[in-house]
């Protein structure tokens, strides 16, 4: 049992209050999961500038001089910004890959969370009013975000098990449920180069969906082969740099419900994530429809 949330802005006045929305909803989930907990935000990106979110269990130590270290690495200026136990490196949008190989090799114990253009993701162990306050995720500005509190079934609760996990640029996943057939995935996945830091199913889904869109398929098009492809009871929220998707397996027993107006979309595992939102009163609302495939794009 976890609780997912997740919001997807069409009304850009409201961007100011993504984050303050977004973990007001994953707050009221905490009781379906309090080991971790963890929230991806996008924001509209920055023309030539891309960003690479990184965590470390000893931010004192591995940040310390690293800014430094990496501009002599790449030999380009950057910039970091230290947010607790995270630090988002923003640098020249085409040195990306080589900013993520040179923190490989300057600091082996960071961990990256996320990169891309538009994408943050900021996630530890501990209750969901303690990962949002810890990095002021309520101050935060974007188009759209998803969330997660995990209630670990089938691997460690440590900050890399929890959600979202990202494993391509600008994109990520949440998910609750369980997949019966991620370790048959995970190896012809591996086949395929990609690569994982974790036994957590909801990691194989990630990078499925990675792998599908790595083909030319848009988001809506690599869900629609999820549910062919993916055995096992689950509901994923994902997001992407302009999309934002939503589908559940064939049997649906994971709850769910969405809600949508002019001025959003949005989803929580259960009515009462919703509540808050402006003008929620007039929203239509509905359960989504098992093994049906629900996208928006910008």
């Amino acid at each position: 049992m976890c609780g997912i949330v997740g919001l997807f802005l069409k009304d850009k006045s409201l961007e100011p209050q993504l984050g303050a929305l977004l973990s007001s909803m994953l707050v009221t989930m905490t009781d379906r999961g309090p080991d971790s907990a963890g929230i991806a935000i996008y924001g509209d990106g920055n023309g030539d500038k891309a960003k690479i979110t990184i965590q470390s269990a000893n931010p004192k130590k591995d940040f310390a001089d690293l800014e430094a270290a990496l501009m002599r690495a790449l030999d380009s200026y950057l910039s970091i910004e230290v947010k607790s136990t995270h630090a988002v490196i923003m640098l020249p949008k085409d040195r990306l890959d080589e900013g993520r190989a040179a923190i490989a090799e300057l600091r082996p114990d960071v961990r990256i969370m996320s990169s891309g253009d538009a994408i943050e993701i900021y996630k530890e162990t501990g209750l969901p009013k303690d990962v949002v306050s810890r990095f002021s995720v309520t101050s935060m500005a974007g188009t759209h975000g998803i969330g997660h509190t995990r209630m670990a079934t089938e691997s460690a609760v440590t900050t890399l098990g929890a959600h979202p996990f990202s494993t391509g640029s600008d994109q990520c996943l949440v998910h609750n449920g369980s997949l019966s057939n991620h370790n048959n995935l995970r190896r012809e996945l591996k086949h395929q180069g990609m690569t994982f830091e974790t036994e957590n199913d909801s990691e194989v889904a990630a990078a499925y969906l990675t792998a599908e869109m790595a083909k030319g398929k848009n988001l809506g098009e690599a869900l629609e082969s999820a549910v062919d492809d993916l055995d096992g009871f689950f509901t994923f929220v994902v997001g992407t740099k302009s999309g934002f998707g939503v589908v559940r397996d064939a049997i649906a027993c994971k709850p769910a419900v969405m809600a949508e107006t002019d001025r959003y979309v949005a989803f929580g595992s259960e009515y009462r994530a919703l509540v808050s939102l402006p003008g929620i009163e007039a929203a239509r609302v509905w359960e989504p429809e098992p093994a049906t495939v629900y996208f928006w794009e910008r």
